[in-house]
């Protein structure tokens, strides 16, 4: 006898899905994508380094050319500490990595360094003209060979 006349008539028939595997495979995978992108943009606590990837990169020579510019203050005195060929660097670095990964970059990340590059460039524009004009001694003239446009 098989099972099939054992089973009274008004019991629950049970259909097995054959996809039920793979959409529970693509809904797991879906879940890791969501985890690692909320991984990637969560911010580090307090102590903890960021994660090393391309954005990070771009915000270390960032901050090094934005310290140069004088945007941060020295914490003995406050005042604020120009080094433009420092900051040059900086912004040729990231020049560099402009250049060299061009065609290899996400959409986002070659925006944001575009973005970076634009604003560190009309920056240092800014500051050396200001350094100039004041004229003080212990600053070096502008650097000509920098200019907004690259």
């Amino acid at each position: 006898m098989s099972q099939d006349e054992n089973t009274p008539a008004d019991a629950p028939k049970i259909h097995v899905d054959s996809d039920w595997k793979e959409e529970a495979q693509a809904e797991k995978e879906r879940l890791a994508q969501k985890e690692q992108e909320r991984a990637e943009n969560s911010e580090p606590k307090p102590g903890e380094l960021p994660p090393a990837n391309f954005k990070s990169l771009m915000g270390v020579l960032a901050s090094q050319a934005l310290m140069g510019l004088g945007m941060y203050g020295d914490k003995e005195t406050g005042k604020a500490i120009v080094d433009l060929p420092g900051s040059k660097f900086a912004i040729d670095l990231l020049g560099v990595l402009q250049e060299k990964c061009k065609g290899n970059l996400e959409e986002d990340e070659s925006k944001e360094l575009d973005q970076v590059l634009t604003e560190l460039r009309s920056r240092f524009v800014q500051i050396a003209q200001a350094v100039a004009t004041q004229g003080t001694e212990d600053a070096p003239a502008p650097d000509p060979t920098i200019h907004p446009g690259g």
